[in-house]
């Protein structure tokens, strides 16, 4: 089962508002700037030895390799990452009309983590399953991982 998260507002997070995981030394902590959400590393481990593919569905323009670098920083490697440019290429395509800025059922994606209203009603429009994680909760994690646990069960009942 695929479980794909954004970025912004859901896994990084101002540290002003938010605890954060502790960020690299210098100097990486100025070539990465973002922090990470506090619960990020042990979740997205938790669901990779569960047998979970983690992915990442995002809107920003950041470059796969930029990614890649900087969660590698945390011991975090992503199954597959989708960035604005290819989803513009693989989902809109040549479209003329213009589809949401994610739709994670392209992908077989089972379950998107976003902290935008628009997806979870394009979600609940178009079939595909999201939950909204935004503000600051000590059980972010846990309710993932409920989650997780919970779809991947009704999708293993109906093979």
């Amino acid at each position: 089962m695929r479980i794909s998260f954004d970025l912004d507002e859901v896994l990084f997070v101002d540290p002003n508002s938010f605890e954060i995981e502790d960020p690299p030394g210098f100097p990486l902590n100025r070539i990465f700037p973002e922090r990470l959400r506090k619960g990020t590393i042990r979740l997205i481990h938790t669901l990779q030895e569960e047998g979970f593919e983690v992915w990442v569905y995002t809107s920003s323009f950041r470059s796969e390799l930029y990614i890649r670098s900087l969660f590698r920083n945390y011991g975090i490697r992503f199954d597959e990452i989708v960035n604005s440019p290819r989803h513009l290429k693989e989902v809109q395509k040549n479209s003329a009309t213009p589809l949401p800025q994610k739709v994670p059922s392209h992908y077989r994606i089972s379950l998107h983590i976003d902290d935008e209203d628009v997806i979870h009603q394009y979600g609940r429009a178009l079939g595909f399953k999201t939950l909204k994680v935004c503000e600051p909760d000590d059980q972010w994690v846990e309710k993932v991982l409920d989650r997780a646990r919970r779809i991947r069960e009704l999708e293993d009942g109906r093979k």
